[in-house]
This record gives C-alpha cells, sequence and structure tokens, in this order.
C-alpha cells in the first residue's frame, strides 16, 4: 500500500507530490481534513499535519523527513546534487520556502484567505494580507536574483529547492496572489517548472468554493 495523505493547497503536501511524480512513484491521493482532527489519523501522525505517506508497512511525516526518505531510497532522479556544498545549497533554499516564504507570506496569503474558509476558524485579516501582499514582492525579487546567476534556483542542476518554491508559489497561484509580469526571469523559471509532467495532477487541482485563474493551468501564461 503506497497512500499520500494530503491537503490540496498545502505546499508541504504539494512538494512530496511532485516529488513522489518526479521519482515515478505512484500513490493513492487521500485528502485530509487537518482541522478535523480525526483519531484515525491522529494515530498515524499525532501532530495532526499533512503530508503523511505510508509506504507499505512504513508511515512517514513531516515534508522534510519524507523528502529525505525518498532521496535516499529512490535516488533517481536525483533531487539533490552529489557535490556536498551544492547539496547543502539546495537544502537551504528549500528551508527558506518551507520556513520564512511559508511565515512571511504563504500563512498570511493562502491561510488567510483559503484555510480559514474551509475550516470555519473566522474571517481573513486584513493586516496580514497586506503583509503578505509586501512580503511576496521581496521574495520574487529574491528568486529573480538567483535565476539572474543560475539556471535552476540552487545552481544549474533542478533540486528540492525549485520544487519547495514552485509548492508554495502553485497555491498562491490558484487564489490568484503572484504577479508574474514583476520579474520575467521568475515567470520563464515557474513556466519551466511548471511544464514538468510531475506538474499535471497539481494544476488539475480544484478546491470547492475557490476558482483558480484563468492562466493556473496553462503552461504559455
Amino acid at each position: 500500500m503506497r497512500r499520500l495523505y494530503h491537503q490540496t493547497l498545502s505546499p508541504f503536501c504539494r512538494k512530496i507530490r511532485l516529488v513522489l511524480a518526479e521519482k515515478g512513484i505512484e500513490v493513492e491521493l487521500r485528502e485530509e481534513k487537518p482541522w478535523e482532527r480525526r483519531m484515525d489519523f491522529l494515530r498515524l501522525n499525532p501532530a495532526g499535519q499533512v503530508p503523511v505517506l505510508q509506504m507499505d508497512d512504513l508511515t512517514l511525516a513531516d515534508s522534510g523527513a519524507i523528502f529525505e526518505f525518498l532521496e535516499e531510497t529512490q535516488p533517481d532522479p536525483p533531487l539533490l546534487p552529489k557535490d556536498p556544498a551544492a547539496r547543502a545549497e539546495a537544502r537551504r533554499l528549500a528551508a527558506w520556502f518551507d520556513d520564512k516564504f511559508q511565515r512571511e507570506v504563504t500563512a498570511n496569503l493562502l491561510y488567510e484567505r483559503v484555510n480559514k474558509k474551509l475550516a470555519k476558524s473566522g474571517y481573513p485579516e486584513s493586516e496580514r494580507i497586506k503583509a503578505g501582499l509586501k512580503n511576496i514582492r521581496y521574495h520574487l525579487d529574491y528568486i529573480g536574483w538567483l535565476m539572474d546567476h543560475r539556471r535552476w534556483l540552487a545552481g544549474n542542476q533542478m533540486t528540492i529547492a525549485d520544487f519547495a518554491a514552485a509548492a508554495h508559489l502553485s497555491c498562491l497561484d490558484y487564489v490568484g496572489d503572484v504577479d508574474w509580469s514583476r520579474n520575467a526571469g521568475v515567470q520563464d523559471w515557474y513556466a519551466k517548472i511548471k511544464s514538468r509532467p510531475a506538474f499535471r495532477s497539481i494544476l488539475a487541482d480544484l478546491v470547492p468554493g475557490f476558482t483558480p485563474p484563468a492562466h493556473y493551468a496553462d503552461l504559455d501564461f
């Protein structure tokens, strides 16, 4: 049994879905609503967070730990470079998006506008939304700077850093919060990674009550 418990607009889940698809690992997707605190799900992961990956008799939680397991057990194609310094840079940037970008952008935009509505946990806070819209400009500029100097975010090879960044941006793009016209290099990078076969199932995602913009699934946007 190979099953991924996930939430459609969770960047951490999307990152793992991209990794699984890139490595050609087929899994059953099981939609989970973490705010419901289902006892059966809590038995799998007492933290009550997605993603959770079941691989036969093994249950794995936390997107970082899941990625490292998959990279070690299914190394082809590699999503970490061979060079130790390049590996460190890929991990640094993956952590940048899963920590700094998450706190400054994703939590302020996606969680306020979407997750609160889905979980029926209150109304969006306008100040947090304003902060998220301000912060995303800084992060887009940083991605643009990286792409001025590199082929991919962490260097000449596509790595987990690209999937981590694309996972966050794809969630925000679903709700129309990414200004792709701000930096041509960022748009070109996202178009390149968005065109990969691993992205197909993500671009087909639909969340009840939320309609993505017309360009969301367009590979030539």
